[in-house]
């Protein structure tokens, strides 16, 4: 049992330790779940823990060592990724200036699902350090436990991007109360402006 626990256990603190930050993608989502249309929050979610998951998986099962043998892919993404966050950062903080959505869960208003999963897409999937931490830091990890137990591992891993991503996105609605105020949305704004602008210029120099 605790061949099998353990490490799951282990990845499930790993993981949670990754993933419990202040970032581009946790902001993104936080400002879904405040809008609160079910819909779109689930889509959100599922993406990016399902991206998560294949990621962790590939780190497992070894790719990260194609990441490392492929800088030029890497400086391509990080390149179209750093441009992405600066122009959501910019859209961020228009909306911080001249607030667009005033109530949550209002439809007139809220963020499109086609639109969302778009920007759940990108915001992983343009960002290189989801490969350098997802697949070679967490894969690199992983293997260091036994051909069986790196799965428990993995498994754990998966599951705290899974519970990460679902709290996050459905209790967000917990926070609607505080966001019935357009001045809470203004400074909501404002701080995703902050952070995607930072995030982009940090990817854009290379940091």
């Amino acid at each position: 049992m605790t061949t099998t626990l353990l490490p799951a256990l282990l990845g499930l603190a790993t993981g949670l330790s990754l993933i419990v930050a202040i970032g581009a993608q946790n902001a993104f989502v936080l400002r879904i779940g405040i809008e609160g249309r079910n819909r779109v929050v689930a889509a959100v979610v599922v993406i990016c823990a399902a991206s998560d998951a294949v990621l962790i998986v590939a780190g497992v099962l070894g790719i990260g060592a194609i990441v490392q043998a492929a800088p030029v892919a890497l400086i391509v993404i990080r390149v179209i990724g750093a441009a992405f966050l600066i122009v959501y950062g910019l859209f961020a903080a228009r909306r911080a200036v001249k607030p667009g959505i005033l109530v949550p869960a209002d439809p007139a208003t809220a963020t499109a699902l086609r639109s969302a999963v778009a920007t759940a897409v990108a915001l992983t999937w343009l960002n290189p350090h989801v490969y350098l931490d997802t697949v070679l830091f967490l894969g690199s990890v992983a293997n260091q436990h036994g051909p069986t137990e790196r799965w428990w591992w993995a498994g754990g891993a998966v599951l705290a991007s899974c519970l990460w991503f679902a709290g996050l996105g459905f209790g967000a609605r917990l926070l609607r109360p505080v966001f019935a105020r357009p001045a809470a949305w203004r400074v909501l704004d404002a701080v995703i402006a902050v952070v995607m602008i930072a995030l982009g210029v940090r990817l854009a120099l290379g940091a």
